[in-house]
């Protein structure tokens, strides 16, 4: 199950970019200073891509939150998007509620449940994407595109990074078999180890992703870390064997010409202490093609070791667990 929606990914951005063109976003009544973004998993990990996306070019602050708070700059300057794949997350409903009540421009984004009831009963804008995904952490597609269009249509960035989503989409479905097979080999790689991921601060995003599906799909622990961050702390770390794990490095050939001789220097040095390091390059000629083949790459990784490993990559009972024993409270 897990396979058929990983490939259908390139597809789910062709069928994003048409949700989000026909999408109805009304102007803010007042000016936006800030953009925030409500979600969590499968939902919240679209903002931390658009976060690093926009930098570059968003004249505003794009902030993400995953909790059931939101802060106290929040106002009727903000510009506030409620991320649920479902409609229905727990925290994410707090927030909206706070969103409410702190005078915020509220969109929503979500596939149903209470968040686009209560959209609809408020006259809020939303944009409602595909109910029938059994996973919401395989609609990153939806939530991250729908994001994107929001900003553009309220003037926050061009169609410069639709456009590149575009592009990204025809690049993965080009490239699928070539992805699936370096997905086999690295899976391989990591069957037995624990993985420890590297990448540079702006694509933090590619390293939490991954992060994220080995843990739910593949069913292990690993942990990930930013370069130049990690060579403030974590490198210290590296001082005993530890041939139980695997780095692996998200690489690409345009990173800062400092970061990639930190990467070169800390590869060096923790080749003492683990004889397992990979190294990954990205495909693309944008940031956005490049994160979207990292996640493709990544996704089909964690689907191949969940298999190495005799996992089902759908089944997160213990997250069922865990909701079912809240709503007992």
């Amino acid at each position: 199950m897990m396979d058929q929606l990983v490939q259908r990914f390139p597809a789910q951005l062709v069928e994003a970019l048409e949700i989000g063109r026909n999408a109805k976003i009304t102007p803010s009544k007042e000016p936006i200073h800030k953009v925030y973004v409500a979600g969590l998993g499968g939902s919240g990990i679209g903002a931390n891509f658009v976060g690093e996306f926009v930098r570059a070019e968003c004249p505003v602050p794009y902030l993400v939150g995953k909790g059931y708070h939101v802060p106290n700059y929040i106002d009727k300057n903000t510009l506030a998007i409620a991320s649920s794949y479902s409609g229905n997350t727990e925290e994410t409903l707090q927030s909206f509620e706070q969103l409410l009540a702190k005078g915020a421009k509220i969109v929503v984004i979500a596939s149903g449940g209470k968040l686009i009831a209560k959209a609809e009963e408020l006259g809020l804008d939303y944009i409602k994407v595909p109910d029938n995904w059994p996973s919401p952490r395989a609609c990153l597609g939806y939530s991250l595109v729908q994001q994107l269009f929001v900003l553009h249509k309220l003037d926050l960035i061009s169609d410069k990074l639709i456009a590149n989503v575009e592009a990204s989409a025809k690049q993965l479905a080009e490239g699928q078999e070539a992805i699936q097979e370096r997905a086999k080999h690295i899976a391989q790689m990591l069957n037995g180890k624990m993985p420890v991921i590297y990448t540079t601060d702006r694509m933090e995003a590619v390293a939490v992703r991954f992060r994220q599906q080995l843990n739910e799909n593949a069913k292990i622990l690993c942990w990930h870390h930013v370069v130049p961050e990690m060579n403030h702390n974590e490198l210290v770390g590296w001082r005993d064997e530890y041939n139980n794990l695997s780095v692996i490095y998200f690489r690409n050939k345009d990173d800062y010409q400092r970061n990639a001789v930190r990467i070169d220097i800390n590869k060096e040095i923790i080749s003492n202490y683990t004889s397992s390091i990979i190294e990954i390059y990205s495909k693309g000629e944008s940031l956005v093609e490049r994160a979207l083949y990292f996640v493709h790459l990544g996704d089909w990784i964690s689907v191949y070791l969940a298999d190495l490993r005799g996992m089902d990559a759908v089944e997160i009972k213990v997250i069922d667990y865990l909701k079912g024993e809240l709503s007992k409270v």
